[in-house]
C-alpha cells in the first residue's frame, strides 16, 4: 500500500472508531470530565498565593464557581461529583498535550476540554514560536491518543485567546508595562509594549497571525473526529476587557476572566441536555 493511501486509511479508521464507539455516549450529561491545557486552565494567579496555580477556580473543572463546566454539569448530574480532573500544566505547549491525553485516557472520563497553544505563540521571542506544521502534528498525536483511548468521550477544543487584544487594552497602563517587563511573559507580543514603531506593530501582527493559524489547525484536526467540537473561535473573538486580566501579572485571566471563559466556552460547547 502506498504511504499516502495508508495514512488516509489510518485516519479513516480512527474516524470510524470514534463514530461507532461514541454513538452511545454522545448524549446526556457526562459523569466524569478532565481538563487539559496550560496555566489558563490551571487558573494561575487567581488564588490567595500569587504566582501559583489555583485549579479550583478553573473555568473548566473548577469546583468553587457556579459558572464552570464542572459545576454546571454537577447541577444536572450528581454522578460527576469528585470526578473532575485537571490535567493541565502551567507553561505547557502543545507538545505536552499528548502526555496529558495519556493521563486523561487512564482516568476514563466522558468529557474532555482542551485549551492549549498560548505558550506556543507567547514565546520568549518571535523566532521561538512553534511552527504551524509542528503545532498541527503535535495536536494530531494528542487527538489520536484521546480518540483511540476514549472513543465515547466528547471533546471540546477551545480557541486560543487573541494576545493582541491583551496588548491593545493594557499597553497604556504603566502597571501592566512594568509587570510585563518584570515577568517576561509573551515577549513575542509584549516586548517594547509602548512602541508605536512600524517594526513593532508588524511583529505584533505576525504573532497574532500565528495564533490565527494555530486556531485554524485546531479546527481542522477536530473536524476529523465525530466526538470533537471546536468553539468556532468564540474565545479568540471575545472582546476581553481589563477586568478580565489578573492585576498580579497583567497576563493571566482574573477570577472575572475565568468566569467569562466558562460562560463563553459553555455557550459554544455541547448541549448536554439534548438526546
Amino acid at each position: 500500500m502506498r504511504p499516502r493511501f495508508a495514512a488516509i486509511s489510518l485516519a479513516f479508521a480512527f474516524f470510524l472508531a470514534g463514530a461507532t464507539g461514541a454513538s452511545a455516549g454522545l448524549n446526556g450529561y457526562p459523569s466524569s470530565m478532565a481538563a487539559t491545557g496550560d496555566s489558563i486552565t490551571r487558573a494561575f494567579n487567581t488564588g490567595f498565593v500569587p504566582f501559583t496555580d489555583a485549579p479550583w477556580n478553573s473555568w473548566s473543572t473548577g469546583a468553587l464557581r457556579p459558572s464552570t463546566h464542572y459545576r454546571r454539569i454537577l447541577a444536572a448530574n450528581p454522578e460527576i461529583f469528585g470526578r473532575n480532573y485537571n490535567n493541565a500544566r502551567s507553561g505547557a505547549r502543545v507538545a505536552d498535550l499528548e502526555r496529558q491525553a495519556g493521563i486523561t485516557v487512564l482516568q476514563g472520563v466522558e468529557y474532555v476540554t482542551i485549551l492549549i497553544g498560548a505558550n506556543d505563540a507567547c514565546a520568549s521571542s518571535e523566532a521561538a514560536m512553534t511552527p504551524v506544521a509542528e503545532f498541527r502534528a503535535q495536536f494530531e498525536r494528542a487527538m489520536t491518543t484521546l480518540s483511540a483511548g476514549l472513543p465515547a468521550a466528547r471533546i471540546l477544543v477551545v480557541s486560543i485567546p487573541d494576545p493582541y487584544r491583551l496588548w491593545l487594552i493594557l499597553h497604556d497602563d504603566p502597571r501592566a508595562v512594568l509587570a510585563w517587563r518584570l515577568t517576561g511573559f509573551c515577549r513575542s507580543m509584549l516586548e517594547r509594549p509602548t512602541s508605536t514603531a512600524p517594526v513593532d506593530e508588524t511583529r505584533r501582527q505576525r504573532v497574532r497571525q500565528r495564533v490565527v493559524d494555530f486556531n485554524g489547525q485546531l479546527n481542522q484536526v477536530c473536524a476529523f473526529y465525530v466526538q470533537c467540537r471546536f468553539d468556532g473561535n468564540a474565545v479568540f473573538d471575545y472582546p476581553f476587557r481589563t477586568e478580565h486580566v489578573s492585576t498580579s501579572d497583567y497576563f493571566h485571566p482574573s477570577l472575572a476572566g475565568q468566569r467569562t471563559l466558562a460562560e463563553v466556552t459553555w455557550a459554544a460547547g455541547y448541549e448536554f441536555s439534548a438526546g
